[in-house]
């Protein structure tokens, strides 16, 4: 794995740029990547380009010997362009402008910028493109970041009516597909429909599914477009992006389908502050991680990825400006989650960034460089590292052994109708992959209807649309299987199938779902060890009850390798479900030390040590935030 680091030499005086450049390389870095802010730098005004700046930077990097990934500026374009087009900016869901004065202040579906974001894509491959410094291009910079995927503009309401005209081809079709006979919400041309937001009480559910799916491929073609352009006038070079930590604004199967790399940005101590985590886990894990924050993204990341081809694009070096609190990392952190990508395996890790800046938004965000220049924590990490890695060689992938089956449009539809609070497809699965991670597996993912060969268990955590290419899938496969709740409980329409849920895995699993409801906390029913929680679903069929509440309520079904869980999957009740699946699976193993997990690779183990305790795994003890690789005997 390649270590890098996020660079921007526009924020330094240019005397300063050699001295970075050679210090970079002195450390173990190998590539650098710059740019993707620069815009105003590179067209000060409209159709003035001042290149030699980026010349100059871009030759004193690749003359200390580094790789340089170049980002299209296109996150943040300059004042000078918002002016010239005001309607550019997207309008929230309240209809307000999200104007000029930060960054990815721009609607997806403008036409007008859309051509200002292929014109300066043009100019600055048309520059570089066969610069042989620039291995690797980014487009843009964290699609969707701050909310930004869905806006509200005259631009967005008029491309979408042009997207429903295209997938419905007439108005009745539409109007039969999402219901629109209830409520009298009829239409009578694709012109009468406006965005979903502003109504009285919730809109349409499928309307709000079409417009989630449209702004989805609306981010798709905005990035096409670059990477048309990339692939023309730099060619050999791959294409990569920056996806971040549990956001599904857009399907990531499908950016992953048009570039080479799929990056994405880690933050395991911003991320655990910001997400729902519990106060407890909060509180244990300030300084390292949940263990498998950044594991999950690992694994999601590479299985959205084509060819499986993924790294991480900006790496947590410190304390970060943007959460609610924001700790430092223990001393060794910064290193183990680098070892941990590359366990996972990552091509190549960026830490963000070189040096902290002393000025605007991020002035608060540590680098590997205090603003004084000198040295800050991270910095000896990043040198253990390239050591390390140096030392360890190839490591071999890593082993196939369970899969988790996930679409994008699974957290649309729990997010659009969640029938209870926090019910969500997203965490649904990284409840699962915690529960499969506490016991030392690991967990592939894959969209529906990829091929399941190799993997003893499958599970599918929460997928209310349940194509047909996924039952096929599943009805191939020779695994242990586990379907969550809601699952085929909704058509890509969002209304309920014929026959009731599960729909199309109604045959699989051996019964249908009579009826669905949410409980409120303290709402449960207890089992031996474990409980139902938030959610019943109440099945009836061939399939036989396994586990039993104390009240004759049946939490999980299983009809021959299939198990259907009739309880949310979280805590007891997931632990206890899998636990049964991964016996039957032949991948029993007992359960791992609080904070320690395991990725077994084709060359042996690695460890890694989140918890609270020192830790004894293969035989020797594992200190807090520390790590190990245990080669194959």
């Amino acid at each position: 794995m390649k270590l890098g680091v996020c660079y921007y030499p526009e924020h330094w005086p240019e005397e300063r740029w050699p001295v970075d450049a050679r210090t970079m390389r002195e450390v173990g870095l190998d590539r650098v990547r710059i740019g993707e802010f620069a815009w105003s730098r590179i067209e000060a005004a409209p159709g003035r380009f001042e290149w030699d700046w980026l010349d100059r930077a871009i030759a004193v990097l690749a003359d200390a010997g580094l790789e340089i990934i170049l980002g299209t500026p296109t996150a943040t374009p300059p004042k000078w362009l918002v002016d010239r087009m005001p309607d550019m900016v997207a309008l929230d869901q309240l209809g307000r402008p999200r104007d000029f004065g930060s960054r990815r202040h721009y609607c997806f579906s403008h036409a007008g910028y859309r051509e200002e974001a292929r014109r300066i894509t043009r100019a600055i491959a048309t520059r570089y493109g066969r610069n042989p410094a620039i291995v690797a291009w980014q487009t843009d910079n964290e699609y969707g970041c701050h909310d930004t995927v869905q806006s509200f503009s005259p631009a967005a309401r008029d491309a979408f009516r042009q997207w429903l005209a295209e997938r419905y081809d007439d108005i009745g079709s539409l109007n039969a597909a999402w219901g629109n006979v209830f409520w009298s919400m009829e239409y009578r041309s694709f012109d009468e429909i406006e965005l979903p937001n502003l109504t009285v009480t919730e809109a349409n559910p499928s309307h709000w599914l079409a417009f989630r799916r449209f702004s989805s491929d609306q981010v798709m073609a905005f990035n096409a477009a670059q990477v048309e352009i990339l692939r023309d006038l730099s060619p050999g070079r791959d294409i990569t992006h920056n996806a971040m930590g549990f956001y599904t604004g857009y399907d990531h199967f499908a950016l992953g389908a048009q570039i080479d790399v799929l990056g994405w940005d880690s933050y395991p101590l911003g991320f655990l502050e910001q997400f729902r985590f519990s106060d407890a886990d909060k509180t244990t894990y300030a300084r390292t991680g949940h263990p498998d924050i950044a594991a999950f993204h690992h694994d999601l990341y590479r299985g959205c990825a084509k060819d499986r081809r993924w790294s991480v694009l900006e790496q947590q070096p410190g304390p970060v400006n943007w959460a609610r609190n924001n700790p430092a990392p223990l001393d060794g952190m910064v290193h183990l989650w680098t070892m941990e990508a590359a366990a996972h395996g990552a091509e190549m890790l960026c830490y963000f960034r070189w040096r902290q800046a002393p000025f605007a938004q991020e002035q608060m965000h540590a680098g590997l460089l205090r603003p004084d220049a000198e040295p800050a924590p991270a910095l000896a990490e990043a040198t253990a590292s390239f050591e390390a890695l140096e030392r360890l060689g190839d490591t071999g992938k890593p082993v196939k052994q369970v899969a988790i089956v996930f679409a994008y449009d699974a957290e649309w539809i729990t997010q659009i109708q969640p029938q209870g609070e926090n019910l969500s497809a997203l965490w649904a699965a990284f409840a699962c992959y915690s529960a499969l991670r506490e016991r030392g597996l690991n967990v592939d993912f894959v969209p529906p209807g990829a091929p399941l060969d190799g993997y003893a268990l499958v599970v599918v955590p929460c997928l209310p649309f349940a194509p047909d290419e996924l039952v096929a899938s599943l009805m191939a496969c020779s695994a242990q299987v586990l379907i969550g709740p809601r699952s085929g409980s909704k058509t890509a329409e969002l209304t309920i199938p014929e026959g009731l849920a599960p729909g199309p895995l109604s045959e699989l699993a051996g019964l249908a779902v009579s009826r669905s409801e949410s409980l409120r906390p303290g709402l449960t029913h207890a089992g031996n060890g474990w409980e139902v929680t938030r959610w019943l679903d109440h099945g009836e069929g061939a399939a036989a009850p396994e586990l039993v509440c104390d009240d004759g309520v049946v939490a999980s079904w299983k009809h021959g390798a299939v198990r259907y869980l009739a309880g949310w999957p979280e805590g007891s009740l997931i632990r206890e479900v899998l636990s049964r699946a991964i016996a039957d699976a032949g991948l029993d193993m007992p359960a791992l030390p609080t904070g320690v997990r395991r990725v077994t690779t084709e060359a042996g183990s690695f460890w890694f040590n989140y918890g609270p305790d020192t830790a004894e795994v293969e035989g020797t003890l594992l200190h807090r935030a520390n790590w190990r690789f245990v080669a194959r005997s």
